[in-house]
C-alpha cells in the first residue's frame, strides 16, 4: 500500500507530497504524524536546507478528515508539530508551499505555516469551517490576520467563502504564481534559490522573522543583538 506521505530528497530541497487520492488528500492523524517525521529530518540533515510541501492527485489537501473525526474524534496532530504536521511548530528551516487545485481548511493553514508560497493561477484557497459549526483551529483564524489585511482575512475567515490565489497574489499571500499543473516545479525552483544561499544567515534570518512577532519596537533591536552577536562572532571566528 501506497504512504498517504511521501517524501524524496531534490538536493538540497526536500520535496513532502500529500497522497490520498479518493479524499481530495484529507489529513489523517497518521498523515499530521508522517509530515512531522519528515520535517525533524529536515532540521535535523545537514545535506537538507529547504523543504516543499505539496498535494498530488491535482489537489493541494481538502483539510482535516472530517468522515473520521465524525467517527472516531480523531484530530489531525502531531504530538509535538501540531495540526498537519507543522501548524504549531514549524520547522527551523525553509518551508515553500506548492498548491494546486484546492488547499481548504488544514489544508490551508498548513500553507500558512509555511514560510514561502507558490500557486497555480488557478488554485483555490479557503477556511470553511465556519460553514460547518467549526472554527479555523489549526492556525488560520491566527495566522491569517498577520499575512493579509485584517478586512480580508475576517471576510475569509467568518465568511467560509474560498478564495482564488491570483487574489491572494495581490494580497501578498502568495509569493509566485504559476501555470496550472506546474505549481511544484515552481516551488522546488524557488526553494532551490534560498538553497543556495548561506545557510546559517538563512536560518538565523528566518529565527528572527519568526521571534520577532512578538518583540516591541522599543526592545526590538536590543533582543535581535545577541543573536546577531552571536553570529557574527561565529563567522569571525571560521574566518579566522
Amino acid at each position: 500500500m501506497t504512504s498517504p506521505v511521501v517524501a524524496e530528497a531534490r538536493g538540497a530541497v526536500l520535496v513532502v507530497s500529500l497522497d490520498r487520492p479518493g479524499t481530495r488528500n484529507a489529513i489523517t492523524a497518521g498523515m499530521a504524524q508522517a509530515v512531522a517525521r519528515h520535517l525533524d529530518g529536515l532540521d535535523e540533515s545537514p545535506d537538507l536546507r529547504v523543504s516543499v510541501i505539496h498535494g498530488r492527485n491535482g489537489y493541494f489537501s481538502s483539510g482535516m478528515d472530517l468522515k473520521q473525526f465524525a467517527r472516531t474524534g480523531e484530530r489531525p496532530l502531531d504530538p509535538h508539530r501540531g495540526s498537519g504536521g507543522l501548524a504549531w511548530v514549524p520547522p527551523r528551516k525553509p518551508v515553500v508551499a506548492a498548491v494546486d487545485g484546492y488547499a481548504l481548511g488544514l489544508g490551508f493553514e498548513m500553507v500558512l505555516a509555511c514560510d514561502l508560497v507558490v500557486a497555480a493561477s488557478d488554485a483555490v484557497l479557503g477556511l470553511p469551517e465556519v460553514t460547518h459549526g467549526l472554527v479555523a483551529g489549526g492556525g488560520g483564524a491566527m495566522r491569517l490576520p498577520s499575512r493579509l489585511p485584517r478586512a480580508a482575512a475576517m471576510e475569509i475567515l467568518l465568511t467560509g467563502r474560498p478564495c482564488p490565489a491570483t487574489r491572494l497574489h495581490e494580497l501578498g499571500l502568495v509569493n509566485r504564481l504559476a501555470a496550472p499543473g506546474e505549481s511544484l516545479e515552481s516551488a522546488v525552483a524557488l526553494a532551490e534559490e534560498v538553497a543556495a544561499m548561506d545557510p546559517a544567515a538563512v536560518g538565523l534570518t528566518k529565527q528572527i522573522v519568526v521571534e520577532s512577532r512578538d518583540w516591541s519596537e522599543s526592545e526590538m533591536f536590543a533582543r535581535q543583538e545577541p543573536r546577531l552577536a552571536a553570529f557574527l562572532e561565529d563567522r569571525r571566528s571560521a574566518g579566522s
